[in-house]
């Protein structure tokens, strides 16, 4: 499973030109999962995207979670975070899952982080063809994938 966190003052989601969801301050999560993804992955990543301390304390350093600040989440399913770049100049997505084992992956990713951060998070919608807005903060924006813990 592969993530990009990105530490906004808005995000919002928009499918055929109606609004989906937004958030104010908070994450924006995009997710890409393969079919080697477990519940571990889920778990271990779910902890990582609400701890992770990468919103300004009072001294302007980055030591706060969004726990901490009251923030907001926003997961968007991104297949094409699996992309593979290595041969050519056409991306593969062959490692991206299909649909029969990604959307119950990314429903229980949605509920971890929800269950961990205390409150509902917003979502797009997995395999529609979203507009994400956002305003990038910092900017500040994390890869992270659980096969390579680093």
């Amino acid at each position: 499973m592969r993530i990009v966190i990105q530490r906004v003052t808005e995000a919002s989601v928009t499918i055929n030109g109606k609004l989906k969801s937004e958030i104010q301050k908070g994450l924006l999560v995009l997710v890409g999962i393969e079919d080697r993804d477990t519940d571990e992955d889920i778990e271990w990543l779910a902890g990582k995207i609400v701890n992770i301390r990468i919103f300004d304390d009072e001294n302007g350093v980055m030591n706060k979670s969004v726990m901490d600040v009251n923030g907001e989440i926003l997961v968007v399913s991104q297949f094409t975070l699996q992309a593979q770049t290595k041969k050519g100049n056409r991306p593969s997505y062959i490692k991206a899952s299909k649909a029969d084992f990604a959307i119950p992956m990314y429903e229980k990713f949605c509920h971890k982080v929800s269950e961990l951060l205390g409150q509902e998070v917003k979502t797009g919608e997995f395999g529609a063809d979203m507009k994400v807005r956002l305003l990038n903060d910092g900017p500040v924006t994390i890869w992270i994938d659980s096969q390579n813990k680093e």
